[in-house]
């Protein structure tokens, strides 16, 4: 019989190696060292849990878990670097810590299989990114309330279809996208909640027959409960499923401001002016300063649509329990964690420090259109008109308008009197651009009055903790 190669975890029912192919094809090592400092935690507390039931010995524990702690401090020094062989990050912790204990580090997979091994280490990585992002969705939205802050009476032009519609506080425009992101960072915990339940002593899946605690491992790792059912515990990927839908979200409210940003900053609307450190020019065509960092957010975005597809893809048809398939769940999921955050600091910094509005230009745009037409039905309708005649009369008031060459600004009161009656001198200060905005007081309005209450719920939703 010819014994397995040293690389390979399996039993002696093996009579030979993998074929170096077979064997690179299978291996996770090039990705799922990502999970080393997360596997060396969860290793530590199974120790542990093997120690505090009596599996193992205190003294075995206490070995296996200063040696961990031993390759731990080696690899953040560069010293411990497994290759190709060791296949995953499981087996090289593993392989180092019985070189480093000797035989009792083969007592460490004890009562676990790298089914709720992986499964643990995933769980612990994801709950540290979720923290790390939800920081860093407070930090985009305390960019944003500073924003707001200092253009509560800014106007800009508000849209629909990409038609003026009628102007706005550029506060309020802003606090759209902090909502946004309130609303991704409320996601998050709610996604958080189902990424804390270890799977760990699901064994491979149908639990173990040694005398295991679960819930001590759990309270040592911090986990708010365990999986009821091992299957379960090894097989399911809802909660990195769950993580990439909340992460696509995170990506479109980017992308929208991105397009927006975009926009702005063409000579077209020249709403904001792009900074040399968040922008760069032609190879060929010295004038122009592109918005780099919005482009690629919103290219990056279909990045991580990508990975929530494909993590749907891989588990529509998986049975029960454990399958090779899973190995795939990882490189998404890391991929879309680092996008996110990468374009979440990318737009921080482009917000606070790479752009800035172009307040005369705003304020003028805003009178340079009919975005004040539904003002003057409302006019009519409070002098008793109803809203619909005073819409259809005001259409045709920009009808005439639009023919003579005028803005409604510039009609004389007899031009407006000769269209109705009911017009009088106010008609002036009732569509100024800066009336029409403050007028708009409804709650949730962009009314100057309610940006202001609107800014207090903000205050107190970044204080939240």
């Amino acid at each position: 019989m010819v014994n397995p190669s040293p690389q390979q975890t399996w039993s002696q029912r093996f009579e030979s190696a993998l074929h170096p192919a077979i064997a690179r094809f299978n291996a996770s090592i090039g990705f799922d060292i990502e999970l080393i400092e997360y596997d060396l935690t969860g290793s530590q507390a199974h120790a542990k849990m093997l120690a505090h039931t009596g599996i193992i010995s205190p003294e075995e524990g206490e070995q296996l878990v200063t040696g961990l702690e031993q390759i731990r401090q080696e690899y953040r020094s560069g010293q411990f670097n497994p290759g190709i062989d060791a296949e995953d990050v499981h087996f090289a912790v593993e392989r180092r810590l019985t070189e480093i204990v000797g035989d009792v580090g083969k007592k460490l997979h004890t009562a676990r299989s790298r089914n709720d091994q992986v499964g643990t280490d995933t769980r612990l990585y994801l709950r540290d990114q979720i923290g790390q992002i939800r920081q860093q969705l407070r930090q985009f939205q305390s960019v944003l309330f500073a924003l707001a802050e200092q253009h509560v009476e800014t106007l800009i032009p508000g849209y629909t279809h990409l038609q003026r519609a009628q102007p706005l506080s550029l506060a309020h425009h802003l606090l759209a996208y902090f909502d946004m992101a309130q609303r991704d960072w409320e996601r998050l915990g709610d996604v958080y909640r189902r990424v804390d339940l270890l799977p760990l002593g699901s064994g491979a899946l149908a639990g173990t027959t040694f005398p295991i605690d679960r819930h001590y491992s759990a309270e040592l790792l911090g986990f708010g409960g365990v999986y009821s059912n091992s299957l379960d515990g090894v097989s399911d990927r809802d909660f990195a499923i769950e993580f990439l839908c909340a992460a696509s979200l995170i990506m479109v409210h980017l992308s929208r401001l991105s397009e927006e940003v975009i926009l702005w900053a063409s000579e077209e609307f020249s709403f904001v002016t792009l900074k040399d450190s968040c922008s760069t020019g032609s190879s060929i065509m010295p004038q122009k300063k592109n918005p780099d960092v919005p482009e690629l957010v919103r290219g990056k975005t279909g990045r991580v649509f990508g990975h929530l597809q494909a993590l749907l893809v891989l588990m529509k048809g998986l049975p029960l329990a454990y399958n090779k398939d899973l190995q795939e769940d990882k490189e998404a999921l890391f991929d879309a964690v680092k996008t996110v955050r990468g374009c979440l600091e990318a737009m921080t910094i482009l917000l606070q420090e790479g752009m800035e509005f172009r307040t005369e230009r705003l304020n003028s745009a805003v009178a340079e259109d009919f975005s004040n037409a539904t003002d003057v039905a409302d006019y009519l309708a409070a002098k008793g008109v109803p809203f619909r005649e005073a819409y259809n009369l005001v259409g045709k008031v920009v009808k005439t308008s639009l023919a003579a060459g005028k803005l409604l600004k510039d009609l004389t009161l007899e031009e407006w009197q000769s269209l109705h009656p009911a017009f009088e001198n106010d008609i002036y200060e009732a569509i100024a651009p800066a009336r029409v905005v403050s007028a708009r007081n409804s709650y949730g309005g962009t009314g100057f009055d309610q940006v202001r209450q609107a800014l207090d719920r903000a205050r107190a939703h970044l204080s939240e903790p």
